[in-house]
This record gives C-alpha cells, structure tokens and sequence, in this order.
C-alpha cells in the first residue's frame, strides 16, 4: 500500500467515524424528541380537550336559554290568546246587563230568570278565568287607574266635584291587569 492509498484509507475511516457519529447524535436526539413528544402530545391534546369542552358548555348553555325562550314565548302567546278571548267576550257580558234591564220593564219573570240564569253561568266561568269587575259605585273617588272620563258635568255641590256621578259601562280587571277600564262621568 502507498502512502496515498493509506492516507484515504485514513480519510474514509474518518468519514465513517465522523458518519457514526453524527448517526448516533441523530438518534440521541430523535429519542429525546419522541420522549418529548408524547408529553408535547399530551399537552395540544389537553388544549384540544378544554376548547371542545368548553365549546360543548356554550352549546349546551345557548340551547338550555333556547328552550327557556320558547317556553316563555309560548306561555306569553297562551296568556294573550286567552286574554284576547277574554275581551272579546266582556261586550257580551255587557249585552247580558242590557237584556236584563229590558226584560225587567216587560216583567215576565220566567224569561227574566232564565236569561239571569245563563248571564251567572257566563259570568261564574269569566271569575274562574280570572276576570274581575272593578268594584265602583257613584259618588267614589276618579281614579285614572281604573276609570276613564267620558264627560264632566257641572255638579250642584262641592263635594261631588272630582267623583263619579254616573257609571256607563263597568270596567274589567283579568290577572291583576286593567283590561277595560270604567266608563264614568264625573263632576266638575
């Protein structure tokens, strides 16, 4: 062998010293990446984990206030339709008192009881609905809450001044609500 050849020889063998090496330094390091990677792993894991389920809570949350809505929506739709009936119904109520008057003058007794009958039975299922009538007689206090004026009349004395003298048609209260107000006149 010549000193070329052998100084190669030298050159190669460093080489795949150096080859060796660098393979070993890049094991070493892919082995501690992948016992670094698992735990990496975990933890995006994890990270992905809390989003999902703190997306699943505001899911979860959102449809819990959806029904909620609907509930309310519903249970106030109910309450406007029977409300609405209920109004719708009071001009009857009103037509019953006129009837009764009426038949008071012709004084047939048996038409007159019969006609009271029915008007207790409409009025008995209105109370059980909760319709009220707003309890005013003449000579109370105006009171805007439950009375509307439809006229003043000049009164003979002071004190009627400000109160109810003549009542035209009753007022009507449904669940604590005024739904028709009292038609009055009033002094001045």
């Amino acid at each position: 062998m010549n000193i070329n050849q052998k100084n190669t020889d030298f050159q190669d063998e460093n080489k795949s010293i150096d080859l060796s090496k660098m393979e070993n330094s890049c094991q070493e390091k892919t082995c501690q990446e992948k016992k670094e990677d698992p735990l990496k792993e975990v933890e995006i894991f994890k990270e992905k984990l809390k989003k999902e389920k703190d997306k699943f809570l505001r899911i979860f949350a959102e449809f819990e206030n959806y029904k909620k809505r609907i509930q309310k929506e519903r249970f106030d739709l109910f309450r406007s339709a029977h409300q609405q009936i209920i109004i719708d119904l009071i001009p009857i109520l009103d037509d019953f008192e006129r009837g009764l008057k009426e038949l008071k003058k012709s004084k047939d007794e048996t038409l007159i009881q019969g006609v009271s009958l029915i008007q207790e039975k409409f009025i008995k299922i209105l109370k059980e609905k909760g319709l009220k009538k707003i309890k005013i007689k003449k000579g109370d206090d105006f009171n805007t809450d439950f009375h509307e004026a439809i006229t003043q009349i000049p009164t003979t004395t002071e004190d009627l001044k400000g109160k109810i003298i003549e009542i035209i048609e009753a007022g009507y209260i449904l669940q604590e609500r005024v739904i028709r107000h009292a038609k009055v006149i009033t002094g001045k």
